[in-house]
Parts: structure tokens; C-alpha cells; sequence
């Protein structure tokens, strides 16, 4: 009897998670429910299975509602029903016209209406719904002759919850938490809501035998109601729900997929044996599982984004698999990282592939048109997902609606439960925030999830299309999976981008052709490992990080196993467990360990002992076990997390030690191994992704070697990585490139390269418009360059402060004038300047010639102009606007010959990373000297009490060195920010003079999650 029932993902208004919904339909009796959430399928396939678990029968529909205003309830009759009103839905939200007062004349659907809403003629499909507080106007003629249409309508929202004095719950709390969620909605104050902004105070479920007494007296009602739900009747099929082949049956897909696995496997392994083997098994299963068009399509965007030039990475479990390879899908040899397919795929594992493919994020909307265009819109969208109402958010937005100042909001986001916030208010935000907590807020896009879909997707789902430009369906990542969708993961980053462009400006500027996609040149190249082993890796994806920098260091990492082994134990569970430090022990002191049994040391030779990737798991469950890979691979995902069958688990487990009884293990050594993978599964890292990211890692060092300044210009043109844009602009310089401040005639809205010449692009001047950076760039390359500033003021749009930004960075210094004069000049020439005379005319007049007073400039001044307009000096180092001349008494290349001793350096301050421990915070600081070398710094509590960090600039440091394993690190004892000369801009005003010098900045990263590293875990 209940066909209108709110979930939470009724967003901002309904109260109630599925689960507890279909709970509360246990307790109050319900044999019916139907889930008809406001404009949403998202919570019908949870429901489904919820209600079965419970023996509810289930009906999913739709409210329908526009700004508010309910106009119709949609019930389902069957799957083909709610596809018509999935289609309706999106429809409506693709161009976005209002719903119609009237519902189209659905098929396979039952329609309710309100007395409030109610058109003039009813179909056969359409029915009147009857509140319980509305059945006294039954009484009156004109309705009692329309009562054959009417049905039993009682909306459910929120749950009336039991009263709970000690916890501070009343009854309808969960009402007051429906209005909350209202005035969220309307952004507005709580006080201010209008009756027909929330739901009546009836919308909670009443028990079964209460609503049927309720409505007693109108039998034709009951059985109207009784009628609507025998016509429905929806069952969740269990089917694939991706296009299932990409020729025209699964035989055809099969051949295809053998012939192009065949042909990779000859020029990649000529011939080889071993490769086949395991290339015949992998088709095997990939075949017997249904998997051959996933594959194929696969295949079939790499091969466009191939013929477009475009790089891809292929990188996580998908890697695993030689057909993949073969394929050109992934980069990664399985056979020479003794990667195991069953990490990828197995007969035993339910759940889809999942290839996770990487692409410029220039061209990665590119690869998603192809991808819609080619297996149509009607069945291509994106995965949705609920952005949750998050901690620190709940309290702002919560607050805002019971009138809370900003300065009470900013309290109750730092810290709800501080004792002098306790007054009855805040009380009240507290409460309400913390029965909101993880809550759906609002839909959005999951960041890289493809849906492929046999059928059009709206047989599933309404679709919504966000800015992006690109269609959502209602669904997460985790339902698409259980109804049988089979995600692709079109991913993009910008270290693709920094080696991608890279290759164009080479070709560019030295007119060398480079082939970055054939990884032999770059992977295991000798000159690429002398930097890995020195950490010179800057600009570089995954390894440019001051820890990763000082994990290469500590290794001496110099070559591609290793680097493979460090891009997983960097991972925050690894080195969290102690791991890191155990592996950089056993790397440089190899004789000083003891394999703990010997199908460790023949296993885990390559990592010392030490299970470092997913797969090791495998490979012990396998080795040391004797069960199937594909049960270690269950195994692995339990631990993890991501099995989701405890009693698989346990029957793998009971296999185990079975298994390790008659391979003759002792029950203690077979409980103990069980301990470390129990242990281990947790936090580990897969290999085959390790592998890809070091294979991209490698391609970016190896520009980064042989084309340093082609590199750290493309690094900057993609908006950096780790650090900021100054940090690559001081590489670049290092790297031999001579860098220019914006110039309107050589400049363009990205940095620009001639030779080792680079100017900077527009794109960085703080306050320049886009349009006008773009604007002077086209207009340059259509009609030459600008011969004089009035010439630029005549061609190109733009007021008075873009002109002085303009002037102020020197873009006009092949005039010769000096910036006071260009000002002078341009404010005279605006003044009169119509701007209907703009454009190239046959004569162009002569302006008027001022003689101007000469006026003296500091050199400093343009220093000074250039942190305010781009946040870093570029005339000269950091170093040289300082008021000492004192440049430390070591510098970081002797570092390493001062182990234990007491040194004094300054140093220009590049970031910090903040770490929590049981003591407080500390942090790691990373700096450049004067002669632009990198160093690493420890920060802990007790100095940092007395000498903390002051934002970016040169600091004085006090400290002690530490070598651990190859890598100095200074602990600081004491420190004080050196002040630079005043701004001689500011000479006739003192309060001026040692500002600009607050605006240099400094990259600061939080560790959230538990004290890590711990000091015992770092060696200070």
C-alpha cells in the first residue's frame, strides 16, 4: 500500500538510507513498497535486492517534480516501463524544458496524480492519489463520481524515530532533519521556509493494518490500489549490460582478438615459445568469461587515439596480461616482470576486467567524442556518483540555515564539539550535521568511468548532462557493476601531457623526430638511471616528489626493478608498515638478511624476502600454499577489502592450510606465513601498475635528460606537477635556458621556445584576461608583429590595467622606453582613444611626440614588479634581493661530506609537507641554495614551537645532517626568514616596503590519514 516512498536520494529531501528503508517496511508490516524518488532511478536497483532479502514485493517508479512543484508519480509496470520514463526524464534534463502538467500517455506505466494537480481527463493508465488526511473531501459530489480512479496514496519521507532522552532525540527529529535539508536546498534560513517548501508532517509510514483501517470506509479505493500493484511487477535481471561483441557474435570477436593477439605476440616475442603458452591461456579464459569485445573495444580507442598521435598509458591489473600487450593496449612485458594473469582475470573472479588507460588531459575529450560517436549516445555515458555531504561542509551549510555569523561557521567547521560553542544553536547544527553525515548531497560524474551499453543506456537509468558537456548515469560505479556493466576507465593526467608535448616542441625547435611511444630507448637508459640514482628527477611523473626523490637517493635506484619496487613501497601503506624501511635495509646491505623460508628467497629474490606488490600474494598463496593463482587471488582481494564473499574467504583459507599440511609444513610456519599475507593484503600495491608508472616515469626522465629544456617548458605549458610554476622556471634556467618575461611580440598565452630562449606565456600574469592574452597572440600571427605601444593600443582591445600589467612585466621593452614613459604614453593615448578607430588604416597618423622628464629606475623595481605580476623574481635569483650577502657557510653538494655535523645554510624555500605524530606536528621542508641545488630539511615539534615557518622566501636554517643511505637530510634546530631589501617602488611609503615580498609563495602539502612516518621510520 505504500507507492510513494522517499529515499535520501530524493537529494535535499528525503531522510531515510535503502536499507533502513526497507527495514522500516519490515517493521510496519508492509507485504508492497514502491520506491518513486524525485526525479531519480539512482536507489532502484538496491531496493530491488533489499526487498527481496526482506520478501517485500517491490515497485520502482519516479516522483516527477519541477521547482518544486510535484506534477506526477510514475509507477513501473515492468523494465519497459521504466525505461519510457528514464527516456521522458532525460529528455527534459538534456534541453531543459519544464515537465509538462500532464504525463505523456505512457506505456507499461501507472501514473498518480494529487487532487491538487489533477488534469482534466484521466487515461486508462491513470489514477487520483488520496492522502489520509484528504479522504474528508470525499464527502463532496464532484469527487465521489471520479472515486473508480482513486488509489491509496501515502507519501513516505522521514521516519518518526523512537524518542531517546540520554541521546538527545525527540520523535521527529528526523522531520526537523527533512527541513534542514529543505532550507539547504533553497539556500535559505530555516525560519524562512514556506508551508509548500516541505512535506506535511503525515509523511512518515504508517504500520499496513493502520493505513488499510484508515481508508476502510473506501473500499473501491483499497481495491483500485490492490489492482495497481498486480499490474506491477519489476525483476532485476541478471545479464551482461555491455555491448557484448565488437564484430557481430562472440566467434567473430574470438577470431579477431586471436589474429591480433597472434600478430602482436610475433613482433614483440618472435616466436617465442614460453609467450604463445601463455598467450593460448589467456585467450582461453578471456573467451570462456565473455570478455573478447571488451577487450576489442578496448583496442579499437587505442588504435584511434594511435592514429591521431596521441599517447596513452595503460597501467593497472590490465597490464597483467600479454594479450593486452600484444595489443598495444599496455606497455608492460608480463614475462619479464613474472606478472600473473589471474591478478587480471580468472575463472574464479566475477567481477569485470578493469583496464585503466591514460591520456593527455588536452586530449582526453578527443578520445571520449570518438568513443560516444562511435558506439552511439543512446549507449555511452559516464558512471555517476554522490558527492556525500562532507564533515567539516555539513556544519557550514547546516549552520548557515539557523542564521550562524561566518566567524561561529568557521568554529563549527575546525571544531563542532569545542565546549564554548555548546549554546543551544549550536547544539542543534551539531546534531543535525551529524544525522546528515554521509548523506548524498548532490550527483555528479565519476572521474573516468565509461559505460558501453548492449541496450540504450535509458533502459537503466535517467541521464543528466553536467557542464562537461558529456551524459551521467544515475548509478555509481559499484551498482553499474552489480547489474552487470563492465566499466572503461578513460582516465587523463598532466605527466602525459609533459612528455607529449615535449615530443611536439622537439620537433618544433630542433627538428628532431622522437619516438617516446617505443619505450626501449628510454626504459633501463643508462643516462636516465645516473639521474634516477641522484634524484634529479624534477618535472618527472610520480618520481619529482622530495619523498620520492629521497627513496631514489636511498636506493641508488638505477634501474627499471627497482624503480618498479619504489613506485609501490612509497605508497602510504608500505612504508606505514614498516615495510620501506626493511626493503631500503635489505637493498644496501643484501648479505646482512635472512630469508624467512626459502620460497621467499626463491619467490621474492627480486625484493629481498619482502612481499612489495598484490601479486606476491599470489605467488606465496601459489608457491608456498600450493593453491590455484586464482585462489590466491581471492584471497588477495578479502584482505584488501574488495572481496566482498566472506565465505569464500574462508573456504580458500581452510584450503590453504590444508594444502600446506601436505606439502609438509608445520601447522605454527603454515599460521605464521597466513599472519604476514593477512598482514600484508591490506596495504599492498599492484605490480603491474608499479611497472606502468615507471615506465612513464622513464619516458618523462628521458626527455627530461637528452631535451631538459623542451621538457621543463612542456612541464610548465601543463600547469606543472608536484610544485609550482617557479619551481620549473628555475629547472628550466638550470637546465641552460634563458628565461624571458612576457614580451607582446615573442610571447604567446603558453610559454614559448626559441632555441634556448624561453618567454614566459600570459597565461601566467596575475590579472590578465584570457581573452586578451589569446587576442594578442592571434592578431600578432595574422598581421605581424607590434611595432610601438601605440600601435598595440590601435590593434588590440584592451583597457588601461591590462595595459599596465603589460607595461609593469616589460612586454614592450623592444620599444627601448622605459616603463614610466610606456605609462605616461598610454594613459595620454587613452584618454582620447575611440575605440571605433581601432584597425589598420592606409595612413596610419603620426602620434604627437612627448619629451618626456628622464626618470631613474632601480634594477629592483622590476624585480619587484615581477613577484607581484607572476609571484616569482625573474631578472635575478631570490638571493640577490636579500639584505645579506651571507650565502651559508655549506652548500647541498657538500652535504653528504658533513655527516653528524652542525651546519649553517640559507636557502630559498620550494615546500613542506606536513606530517602529524603522537608529539605534534612536524614537517619536511625542500630548498634550493644559491647555487640552485635541492636539499631536504626535518622540522620537528619542539623547534618548530620556537622557530616556525613564515610562508615562502630565503630562511637562515641551524641544523644537524643526517646521511641515511646515500641521502642527507638536515634536522633544524633553529631558523629565521631573511628579510629582502624595501621595494624601491615603495621608497615614500614605509608601510609598503615589505609587502610584495609576503606575496612569494611556497607549496604545502597535509598528510590526513594516521602519524606517518613515524621518526623511528625515517632514521632522524
Amino acid at each position: 500500500m505504500h507507492l510513494n516512498c522517499h529515499s535520501y536520494h530524493s537529494l535535499r529531501y528525503g531522510t531515510i538510507p535503502i536499507k533502513d528503508l526497507v527495514r522500516l517496511g519490515v517493521e510496519n508490516n508492509a507485504k508492497v513498497m514502491a520506491l518513486t524518488d524525485i526525479n531519480t532511478v539512482t536507489g532502484i536497483y538496491s531496493f530491488v535486492q533489499e526487498c527481496n532479502k526482506a520478501g517485500i514485493k517491490p515497485i520502482v517508479g519516479m516522483e516527477f517534480r519541477c521547482n518544486n512543484n510535484l506534477k506526477y508519480i510514475g509507477l513501473a509496470k515492468n523494465k519497459d516501463g521504466i525505461s519510457k520514463m528514464n527516456r521522458f526524464l532525460t529528455g527534459h534534463n538534456f534541453d531543459g524544458t519544464p515537465l509538462p502538467d500532464q504525463a505523456p500517455d505512457f506505456q507499461d506505466t501507472i501514473i498518480i496524480y494529487t487532487l491538487k494537480n489533477l488534469p482534466e481527463n484521466l487515461r486508462e493508465n491513470e489514477y487520483i492519489g488520496i492522502r489520509p488526511e484528504e479522504l474528508v473531501k470525499l464527502f463532496h459530489s464532484e469527487w465521489k463520481e471520479k472515486m473508480h480512479k482513486m488509489v491509496i496514496l501515502a507519501p513516505v519521507t522521514f521516519r518518526k524515530l523512537k524518542a531517546d532522552p540520554e541521546k538527545n532525540i525527540k520523535a521527529y527529529d528526523e522531520y526537523g532533519l527533512h527541513k534542514v535539508l529543505r532550507a539547504v536546498d533553497s539556500n535559505t534560513l530555516l525560519s524562512k521556509l514556506a508551508e509548500n517548501d516541505y512535506c506535511a508532517i503525515s509523511e512518515k509510514m504508517f504500520p499496513a493494518e493502520v493505513l488499510l483501517e484508515m481508508y476502510k470506509d473506501y473500499p473501491l479505493l483499497i481495491e483500485n490500489t490492490k489492482k495497481i500493484i498486480d499490474q506491477c511487477k519489476y525483476e532485476l535481471e541478471k545479464k551482461k549490460r555491455n555491448k557484448q561483441h565488437y564484430k557481430a557474435n562472440k566467434e567473430e570477436d574470438l577470431e579477431l582478438l586471436t589474429a591480433l593477439a597472434f600478430e602482436g605476440l610475433e613482433i614483440k616475442y618472435k616466436g617465442s615459445e614460453k609467450a604463445k603458452a601463455r598467450a593460448e591461456k589467456e585467450l582461453k579464459v578471456i573467451d570462456e568469461l565473455g570478455f573478447s569485445g571488451y577487450f576489442l573495444i578496448t583496442w579499437d580507442i587505442v588504435q584511434y587515439s594511435r592514429s591521431q598521435r596521441f599517447l596513452h598509458i595503460g597501467r593497472g591489473s590490465g597490464a597483467n596480461s600479454i594479450v593486452s600487450y600484444c595489443l598495444g593496449i599496455t606497455d608492460i612485458c608480463p614475462l619479464e616482470l613474472d606478472l600473473y594473469f589471474e591478478r587480471f582475470l580468472n575463472l574464479n573472479r566475477k567481477v569485470p576486467p578493469d583496464f585503466d588507460i591514460d591520456w593527455s588531459w588536452k586530449e582526453r575529450d578527443i578520445i571520449l567524442e570518438y568513443i560516444f560517436n562511435k558506439y552511439g549516445r543512446d549507449h555511452v555515458a559516464f558512471c555517476g556518483t554522490n558527492v556525500e555531504f562532507k564533515y567539516r561542509s555539513i556544519f557550514r551549510e547546516v549552520g548557515k540555515v539557523f542564521g550562524l555569523p561566518k566567524e561561529e561557521l568557521d568554529i563549527l567547521a575546525k571544531s563542532p564539539m569545542k565546549e564554548d560553542m555548546k549554546n543551544s544553536v549550536a547544539e542543534l547544527v551539531v546534531k543535525y550535521g551529524m544525522m546528515m553525515e554521509k548523506y548524498p548531497n548532490q550527483r555528479s560524474m565519476h572521474a573516468c568511468g565509461i559505460l558501453i551499453s548492449e541496450e540504450p543506456i535509458t533502459n537503466c537509468s535517467v541521464l543528466e548532462m553536467p557542464p562537461k558537456g558529456f551524459p551521467i548515469v544515475h548509478f555509481d560505479m559499484h551498482t553499474a557493476e552489480d547489474i552487470g556493466f563492465d566499466k572503461f576507465d578513460i582516465l587523463s593526467q598532466r605527466g602525459i601531457g609533459h612528455i607529449d608535448d615535449s615530443v611536439k616542441l622537439i620537433r618544433k625547435n630542433r627538428g628532431i623526430e622522437v619516438d617516446i611511444r617505443d619505450t626501449s630507448i628510454s626504459k633501463n637508459e643508462a643516462s636516465c638511471n645516473e639521474f634516477l640514482a641522484l634524484g634529479k628527477t624534477i618535472g618527472c611523473f610520480y618520481i619529482e616528489s622530495p619523498a620520492m626523490r629521497g627513496l631514489l637517493r636511498r636506493l641508488k635506484c638505477d634501474n627499471y626493478k627497482v624503480l618498479v619496487a619504489a613506485s609501490s613501497i612509497i605508497r602510504p601503506g608500505v612504508a606505514q608498515s614498516g615495510m620501506m624501511k626493511e626493503y631500503i635495509f635489505r637493498h644496501n646491505h643484501p648479505d646482512k638478511f635472512e630469508y624467512f623460508h626459502e620460497v621467499f628467497e626463491q619467490e621474492l629474490g627480486e625484493t629481498y624476502g619482502i612481499m612489495v606488490y598484490q601479486e606476491d600474494v599470489i605467488k606465496i598463496a601459489l608457491h608456498f600454499g600450493g593453491l590455484a593463482a586464482a585462489d590466491g587471488d581471492i584471497l588477495r582481494r578479502a584482505m584488501s577489502g574488495k572481496g566482498r564473499s566472506l565465505d569464500a574467504l574462508q573456504k580458500v583459507k581452510d584450503n590453504y592450510f590444508e594444502s600446506c599440511a601436505k606439502k609438509g609444513h608445520s601447522f605454527e610456519l603454515s599460521q605464521e606465513v597466513y599472519r604476514q599475507i593477512e598482514s600484508f593484503a591490506g596495504y599492498s600495491f599492484c605490480k603491474a601498475h608499479s611497472a606502468s608508472y615507471a615506465v612513464e616515469s622513464y619516458q618523462s626522465l628521458y626527455l627530461k635528460v637528452h631535451y631538459p629544456i623542451e621538457f621543463m617548458v612542456a612541464v610548465i605549458n601543463n600547469q606543472g606537477g608536484f610544485y609550482r610554476t617557479e619551481v620549473y622556471v628555475h629547472e628550466a634556467r638550470m637546465s641552460g635556458g634563458t628565461i624571458h618575461n612576457p614580451c607582446v611580440n615573442k610571447s604567446e598565452f603558453e610559454t614559448a621556445l626559441y632555441g634556448k630562449d624561453i618567454y614566459l606565456g600570459f597565461m601566467h600574469l596575475q590579472g590578465l584576461e584570457a581573452k586578451t592574452a589569446n587576442r594578442i597572440q592571434k592578431e600578432r600571427e595574422e598581421n605581424g608583429d607590434f611595432i610601438s605601444l601605440e600601435n598595440f593600443i590601435n590593434r588590440i582591445p584592451i583597457g588601461l590595467e591590462g595595459l599596465q600589467i603589460l607595461i609593469f612585466i616589460g612586454a614592450f621593452r623592444f620599444t627601448g622606453k622605459r616603463k614610466n614613459e610606456l605609462l605616461v604614453i598610454a594613459r595620454l593615448l587613452l584618454v582620447n582613444f575611440k575605440p571605433e578607430n581601432r584597425g589598420w588604416v592606409l595612413l596610419q597618423e603620426p602620434v604627437k611626440e612627448y619629451k618626456l622628464p628622464v626618470l631613474e629606475r632601480s634594477v629592483f623595481e622590476d624585480v619587484f614588479d615581477e613577484i607581484e605580476l607572476l609571484g616569482f623574481p625573474v631578472s635575478c635569483s631570490p638571493f640577490e634581493v636579500l639584505q645579506t650577502k651571507y650565502r651559508g657557510d655549506v652548500m647541498a653538494k657538500d652535504l653528504l661530506k658533513n655527516h653528524k655535523k652542525q651546519v649553517r645554510m640559507l636557502a630559498y624555500l620550494i615546500s613542506r609537507k606536513h606530517v602529524p605524530t603522537k608529539m605534534g606536528a612536524m614537517y619536511f621542508g625542500t630548498w634550493i641554495d644559491a647555487d640552485g641545488e635541492f636539499f631536504d630539511t626535518a622540522h620537528f615539534t619542539d623547534s618548530l614551537a620556537k622557530y616556525p615557518f613564515l610562508g615562502g622566501g630565503c630562511y637562515l636554517l641551524l641544523g644537524n645532517v643526517e646521511v641515511d643511505y646515500h641521502f642527507p637530510t638536515i634536522t633544524v634546530v633553529k631558523m629565521a626568514k631573511m628579510p629582502f631589501i624595501p621595494d624601491p617602488r615603495y621608497s615614500n611609503d614605509k608601510s609598503h616596503q615589505y609587502r610584495t615580498q609576503e606575496q612569494l609563495r611556497e607549496d604545502v602539502s597535509m598528510t590526513n590519514r594516521k602519524p606517518y612516518p613515524q621518526e623511528h621510520e625515517i632514521n632522524l
